[in-house]
């Protein structure tokens, strides 16, 4: 082989992931699918005086009535076991459900769901119907994902966890 095209084919090679990079990016070329499971929101800054007392932490947020049908346990339930299965960053996760109407949480129910906040006043700018999500709200106050109606549970946990752990604040 002469030096020549020895020269050509290094260049080549080294031009190569330039090339194609551009290209990928100049004519849009699909990536796959999306890494995350939850829907990302476009920050939103959310203000209450319950989410604002949680501001430094990750915080889940569900809205229900206090009749709390199943669905509305299930999510709770989901709340619940997300931030214990983050072990030691489980101190990151607050859980906040903010109740739609004027009665009165069983008391069986508020037993179960231990440590999460209550809440009557409702936060404006949550997108969607929010009694059909779980939300999640970073440590700066801000809407960023919501979770589909019937979430799976390991899929929202590598989120969580996925965001624990390159997150420089929370």
């Amino acid at each position: 082989m002469s030096a020549r095209l020895k020269l050509v084919a290094l260049l080549l090679a080294c031009a190569a992931p330039i090339v194609l990079a551009w290209a990928a990016w100049h004519f849009k070329w699909a990536t796959g699918r999306a890494g995350n499971y939850g829907e990302l929101i476009a920050p939103l800054p959310v203000s209450a005086p319950a989410l604002q007392a949680l501001r430094g932490k990750w915080v889940f947020v569900t809205f229900d009535s206090a009749a709390c049908d199943p669905y509305c346990e299930r999510k709770l339930y989901f709340m619940r076991q997300l931030r214990t299965a983050q072990g030691k960053d489980q101190g990151r996760i607050e859980r906040l459900w903010v109740i739609t109407d004027a009665g009165a949480p069983r008391p069986e129910l508020l037993a179960a769901i231990e440590g999460t906040r209550i809440s009557r006043v409702r936060p404006e700018g949550f997108p969607g119907e929010p009694v059909d999500h779980i939300y999640l709200v970073d440590p700066l106050g801000n809407l960023m994902m919501r979770f589909p109606r019937e979430p799976d549970p390991s899929k929202m946990l590598k989120d969580v966890q996925r965001l624990l752990k390159y997150s420089q604040v929370g």
